[in-house]
């Protein structure tokens, strides 16, 4: 018993002392407090999801506060958390930020693209992918096995029911990054929210392997690039690539394309109107339509027909500012323009 009492109170007399030993290397090395560092910290939403590229949001934090990261790299927080620490840091505001958002380039639902034999194994995109490249026909198609969805620590992401492949609540979505870095296929991908048309397909095949494979997936036709008046689209490994500097919105790429792999944004799509107060009847506007739109004679108020496809570059060129855009109550009536050019 003595013993026992012994032993005891040895390991308590050591625990005092590499308790106070432990306090004092605590006081010696001690780095001082940043207070500009953690109000950053404090501004950081503490998702840790490891977005901006930093283990954490601590150590996003030491970085801007170190002047080695930019106030705008946390994705989570977005522009209100980076004008917060712009304030904090005495910088001016950020300028509004394009949001982006996880965006599933595949559309190879279950009754579009079919299975090359039925899978048994984990429940797991990762997993899948190792035996012959998924079980889907398509090489580049969604698996569906939830991999991004267990990654989102947002819960922006799930598999659908009805189509088999996942799909993204933009509203949820944070643009973390994580699900596509989760993703074994490359199915997804950071997109801005505001862009008015999407190609999502990757099968980067010939047409008729695509076809074979899924119905609508991207051919390679062309016919998107065709349609584009604006020198915005090039076609690269048998897949349009859309330059959106050169966009103008037109939404052309998407209403030709015959297989649906080119999304556009219908419902916000614009059309052009005319104040009739204000034209002058100069035909600008109607000389650089090129989808014949616009009808009017010299020194008469001009018109703006269905054909319309809301590139607006007849307001960018109306001398009296005459021309504003807005968005469309219906579909455009492709047969409503003009047969013949008036002089």
């Amino acid at each position: 018993m003595t013993a026992i009492l012994i032993s005891v109170l040895v390991l308590g007399a050591l625990g005092l002392v590499f308790g106070v030993l432990l306090m004092l290397a605590n006081k010696v090395f001690e780095m001082p407090s940043d207070p500009k560092r953690d109000a950053v910290r404090a501004a950081l939403p503490g998702a840790n999801c490891g977005g901006c590229g930093f283990a954490g949001c601590d150590a996003l934090a030491d970085a801007i506060a170190a002047g080695t990261a930019p106030i705008s790299a946390c994705p989570v927080g977005g522009a209100a958390c980076a004008n917060a620490i712009a304030e904090i840091l005495g910088l001016e505001d950020m300028p509004d930020q394009v949001r982006n958002v996880a965006t599933v380039v595949c559309q190879g639902s279950k009754d579009r693209c079919r299975d090359k034999f039925e899978y048994h194994g984990i429940q797991d995109c990762v997993a899948a992918a190792t035996i012959n490249n998924g079980n889907r026909s398509c090489k580049y198609a969604c698996l569906g096995l939830g991999t991004c969805v267990r990654a989102c620590k947002f819960d922006a992401i799930h598999i659908d029911e009805a189509t088999g492949i996942a799909k993204v609540d933009p509203e949820k979505c944070t643009s973390c990054g994580a699900c596509v870095r989760a993703c074994p296929k490359k199915v997804l991908s950071l997109q801005p929210v505001t862009v008015p048309v999407r190609l999502l397909c990757r099968a980067a095949e010939e047409g008729k392997v695509v076809s074979d494979n899924c119905k609508i997936g991207c051919v390679g036709c062309a016919k998107c690039m065709d349609a584009c008046k604006f020198g915005a689209i090039t076609m690269v490994n048998n897949l349009p690539v859309i330059d959106h500097e050169k966009c103008v919105g037109c939404m052309m790429c998407a209403e030709t394309c015959p297989n649906g792999s080119l999304w556009g944004d219908f419902d916000n799509r614009l059309i052009a109107e005319i104040d009739r107060d204000l034209c002058i009847g100069c035909t600008i506007c109607k000389r650089n339509c090129k989808f014949d739109a616009i009808s009017g004679v010299l020194k008469q108020v001009h018109e703006v027909n269905e054909a319309c496809t809301g590139c607006g570059q007849c307001a960018l060129k109306c001398p009296k500012k005459a021309i504003t855009m807005r968005v469309r109550d219906h579909a455009r009536d492709a047969n409503a323009k003009v047969g013949t050019q008036e002089a």
